[in-house]
């Protein structure tokens, strides 16, 4: 009877789990959980996501009884145990990643040399990246004609959950799950698939309804929190969206549609991979930009002296998470206020943040820096007081993250240098935000095209 291997990567999940299931219709013998400890994954740097990962690990292997560990190359690696237990077929979900859609390219290529099949089910997408096209096949820049597109386009039912697969573990060399610290002062979210499938149905019961307008308030935060799930794929958005279908709120529709954004992402990365790290807009290579200093460990340690941008940064230092809208407001800071190149902020989100997706995360910075697709212009920039006051009018966000305004008048609590005496142990304002504008709109003025 053949065997089948079933290589894990960020599906560590056994509910709508189509590669699984095709492993096991492959492997009715034998389905080899397999992970490779990949060395490129597990550098320095990404110690949140790594600190995470290890935890989330060592849930799906009590989960399953064990994962089969190896260290080491994929390539070599994921073709000594397809030999090693004669299987004829490997399966992983399809990766779009840009180093992760190589990587499968090239084990793809080591296995074929021994007549073994690497077979893609699914995606972490409910629509893969390159299936929604304009009519002339080329993909779409703008978020919205993309969305209508994507919803025409329409996706499958969830795959039923995996039972009573017939896990196969081989002998010979495994490893242990390596260790990774949690960084100093963070608590990190829930983890694994029963976590993930609770607090979806608890955001279903208590929250969906008034996501449309709720969403935009850091203070109370009713935001759903499944960022962390979908990164790691321990639910998959064809469970979600299958939930929200039969709901008719405006908080529905509005929860489906950011689901689409993170897809959008996906394809514009599967698109222009070099847009991971380099300009979608290459005009903007070209702006005067500042070099980082000690204005960027500024930021990175929430003492810019603007109450919102540092709630933020302190919520990204003690959770690893943060809230979208204050995402924005502390992206535009560092770009606009600040004038660093936008990757500065990206890497810094990249290494902290636990939900960090390398497409929903490069082109949302890009989005603030005016390069990225559908871009916000550059002449619109965030002014943190003004945000802070609309979506933060009590103040009970940055009271929460930045303890040493907690006694300031609501009036204030966004402008403490109002005050007659401000607090002595909260900095000063690091830069006017109304010069920095201004230089700003300068610096984007002098790359804009002759009209």
């Amino acid at each position: 009877m053949p065997t089948s291997v079933m290589w894990f990567r960020t599906d560590l999940r056994l509910h709508d789990q189509p590669a699984l299931r095709t492993a096991i219709e492959h492997g009715p013998d034998g389905v080899v959980p397999l992970l490779v400890l990949d060395d490129r994954y597990w550098g320095p740097g990404a110690s949140t996501r790594q600190a995470y990962l290890v935890r989330l690990l060592h849930e799906f292997d009590d989960r399953i009884g064990g994962l089969h560990i190896v260290h080491g190359d994929p390539v070599s690696e994921v073709l000594r145990v397809a030999r090693q237990v004669e299987a004829d077929t490997v399966h992983v979900s399809a990766d779009y990643t840009p180093m992760g859609a190589e990587r499968d390219t090239d084990v793809e290529a080591a296995l074929a040399e021994h007549d073994i099949r690497l077979v893609r089910t699914g995606s972490p997408y409910a629509v893969a990246p390159g299936r929604v096209t304009k009519d002339d096949g080329t993909g779409y820049r703008v978020f919205t004609p993309f969305f209508r597109a994507w919803q025409q386009h329409g996706w499958r039912q969830p795959a039923p959950p995996a039972d009573d697969v017939p896990w196969l573990r081989p002998g010979g060399r495994t490893h242990r799950i390596p260790e990774a610290a949690v960084p100093d002062g963070m608590t990190l979210p829930p983890h694994g698939e029963r976590a993930a499938l609770e607090r979806w149905q608890e955001f279903l019961a208590d929250d969906v309804a008034d996501y449309d307008s709720a969403r935009d308030l850091p203070g109370p935060d009713r935001t759903s929190r499944m960022s962390v799930h979908l990164k790691w794929g321990t639910i998959h958005p064809r469970t979600m969206l299958a939930d929200l279908a039969p709901l008719r709120s405006d908080g529905a529709a509005a929860y489906a549609r950011e689901l689409a954004f993170r897809e959008f992402y996906a394809d514009v990365l599967h698109q222009r991979p070099d847009s991971a790290f380099g300009y979608y807009n290459r005009t903007f290579e070209h702006m005067e930009y500042d070099q980082p200093g000690d204005d960027l460990e500024a930021w990175k340690t929430g003492r810019t002296g603007i109450p919102i941008v540092d709630a933020g940064m302190r919520q990204l230092l003690g959770e690893g998470w943060m809230h979208n809208r204050v995402r924005m407001i502390v992206a535009s800071f560092l770009v606009k206020d600040l004038h660093l190149e936008w990757q500065h902020g990206a890497k810094h989100f990249l290494d902290l943040l636990v939900d960090a997706d390398i497409a929903s995360n490069q082109h949302g910075w890009q989005w603030v820096a005016g390069s990225g697709t559908d871009a916000s212009p550059y002449f619109r920039i965030f002014n943190p007081m003004t945000q802070g006051k609309k979506f933060d009018p009590e103040g009970e966000y940055v009271r929460r993250w930045v303890p040493e305004l907690a006694d300031v008048p609501s009036k204030h609590v966004h402008t403490p240098w109002e005050l007659a005496e401000p607090p002595a142990d909260y900095p000063a304002p690091l830069v006017d935000h109304a010069e920095e504008r201004a230089e700003s709109l300068r610096r984007y003025e002098a790359i804009r095209p002759a009209r």
